[in-house]
């Protein structure tokens, strides 16, 4: 079990604990109630920007990697076709810095923007290539280790961004890349939307949290992605 902190709703907490020592405590009580020894950060928003809390979080991190030698980390970030942006490539520059184990970058190939309306599996693989060479200058990996260090996770169906759909051609294209490549994981946003909407939701402009917007049976991403 992995245990996910942050998210695009609410403060993480590197925002609000006041040191290192107490933000690794409350990191490690978490994973201790879980049972867990795998961490995510999933950082975005006032989050990624806050240089501060990204230093704090670094140092926190490295001091819980120190009593924990067993804790697997992972990054999940924001992603552009162009790669990893500069408040990412910082917070990642901070914990390589700090001396932080990161085993894995997971970025979200998703709501690129409005002028973003072509074809969602390719910019996933765009996004994904762009990334891959960004993890080996920061991290000073090789080809191989940089994609086994990549995670890509899709919002499946439609997009918080209008025009933007990830359909279940889009899913089967990412996972043959993944496979091609040997990415660490695929994963989707999220499994609650992996059913066909009732006839109902066609009359909102917004992208529904219990399905997918798109004509599919249920399960269909999971299984497009697993393969």
């Amino acid at each position: 079990m992995r245990v996910s902190f942050g998210g695009a709703s609410g403060k993480e907490l590197a925002e609000v604990c006041d040191s290192a020592t107490a933000l690794a405590a409350a990191y490690g009580a978490a994973l201790d109630a879980a049972g867990s020894t795998q961490a995510d950060f999933d950082i975005e928003g006032d989050a990624l920007t806050d240089s501060d809390s990204v230093a704090l979080r670094s140092k926190a991190i490295a001091l819980l990697q120190k009593e924990r030698t067993d804790l697997k980390v992972s990054f999940t970030l924001p992603v552009m076709p162009s790669g990893l942006d500069d408040d990412s490539l910082a917070l990642l520059e901070s914990a390589n810095d700090n001396a932080v184990k990161v085993s894995t970058v997971n970025i979200m190939t998703m709501n690129y923007g409005s002028s973003y309306t072509g074809d969602m599996g390719d910019y996933a693989e765009t996004s994904a290539k762009a990334a891959h060479g960004q993890l080996r200058d920061v991290f000073g990996l090789s080809s191989a280790g940089a994609w086994q260090g990549l995670a890509l996770t899709s919002m499946i169906g439609e997009q918080d961004v209008s025009g933007e759909t990830f359909t279940l051609a889009d899913a089967a294209q990412v996972r043959a890349f993944a496979e091609e490549k040997g990415v660490a994981w695929v994963s989707m946003w999220s499994t609650f939307r992996d059913q066909q909407c009732a006839d109902d939701h066609s009359a909102s402009d917004n992208a529904a949290t219990n399905c997918s917007g798109v004509t599919q049976s249920s399960g269909a991403f999971a299984e497009a992605l697993a393969g």
